[in-house]
């Protein structure tokens, strides 16, 4: 039976360029952790996507970025305000607590995946602050795109960081689909980050079509030396990190990572599109590569006995009786492999 792959944009393969500089770098021989001249490209070619020279630390898992990131900007014990579904909640094992040294998520619920500063503001003006014995917020984060598949705006980002910076805290962005965000928001990776006040960000390029490629991306050199340390203690210190900067490199390469992003974002309003003219409910708005549909229980069952594959998004059934499903598109999504489960859904409506 054929599969269409719908659960997740890490099942997708390897973009046949990246795979085929990974080829080339095994056929030389260069400095090990990081100290090669393909680590040094990549990290020109990343000076050139930001606009600005950035300090870069390669890892094996956007969870390490994560983590990492948020160990090198909070003390032990702050706090995280984050949102309630946020990869670094729900998804990381307790990865940030672990990794920060009990490090505390303050998870915040917000529509659509998107934290807002007005509603930040009030939480952090809610929380009873007893003094040294409470848990101080010490920093925000949000994730681009987000969980929902929804974008934040340069003016959102900037907001949220006048928020973060006029209390002393810092703003950590999860852009494990940063590309997926600034292929389909019209503005620049700058905007999107630095320009909009983000101070260290994690940069994941796996879901875009890379083998295993994550980064830290910091913008404020100060972070170099914690992020070195915590990466060495933690670990996540490759020694073959040239590998993973050869997958970024060809990534980059004639703006490679925002076309795979591009291709999965338009397979993902295909599909909404789709999925809306035969009456199917979205959840979020689809601004990126990932859909929410609540559908019938027998839908669904139709679309996985076609082959489809998916994941439920909730354990129990919304209150009509239907269940909500999320569909994420890659890069190596098919114009057919949407259109055959939009056939397989619509049979059953």
């Amino acid at each position: 039976m054929r599969q269409l792959h719908f659960a997740s944009d890490n099942n997708a393969g390897v973009a046949p360029p990246v795979l085929d500089a990974v080829v080339a770098e095994a056929a030389r021989t260069d400095a090990a952790y990081g100290w090669d001249s393909t680590s040094q490209r990549m990290e020109e070619a990343l000076a050139d996507v930001f606009e600005r020279p950035v300090e870069v630390f390669c890892v094996p898992t956007g969870t390490a970025a994560n983590a990492l990131c948020l160990a090198a900007t909070n003390p032990v014990w702050g706090g995280v305000v984050c949102h309630e579904r946020a990869h670094i909640v729900v998804d990381e094992c307790a990865a940030p607590t672990a990794l920060g040294g009990g490090l505390t998520l303050l998870p915040v619920p917000a529509e659509h995946g998107r934290l807002e500063a007005g509603s930040v503001a009030a939480f952090l003006d809610a929380r009873h602050d007893t003094g040294v014995h409470s848990v101080p917020a010490t920093s925000i984060s949000i994730t681009q795109a987000t969980e929902a598949g929804t974008r934040y705006a340069p003016d959102d980002i900037a907001a949220l960081a006048d928020l973060a910076h006029g209390r002393g805290m810092a703003l950590h962005m999860d852009g494990a689909r940063f590309a997926n965000a600034v292929a389909a928001a019209g503005s620049t990776p700058a905007e999107l980050s630095w320009r909009s006040g983000v101070d260290i960000m994690s940069l994941g390029a796996t879901k875009g079509g890379a083998l295993a490629a994550e980064a830290i991306v910091a913008f404020d050199e100060s972070h170099r030396e914690p992020l070195e340390r915590l990466r060495k203690r933690s670990g996540h210190l490759l020694s073959k990190q040239r590998f993973a900067a050869a997958q970024f490199n060809a990534w980059f390469e004639s703006g490679r990572w925002l076309g795979l992003a591009d291709h999965a974002n338009q397979q993902a309003q295909r599909l909404a599109e789709g999925l809306t003219a035969i009456g199917v409910p979205l959840a979020h708005p689809v601004e990126a590569n990932i859909v929410f549909a609540d559908l019938e229980p027998a839908a669904i069952d139709n679309a996985r006995a076609a082959g489809a594959q998916f994941y439920m998004d909730d354990p129990v059934a919304n209150p009509d009786g239907t269940r909500r499903i999320r569909l994420v598109t890659s890069w190596s999504t098919e114009p057919d492999d949407v259109d055959a489960l939009l056939a397989a859904l619509s049979a059953m409506m």
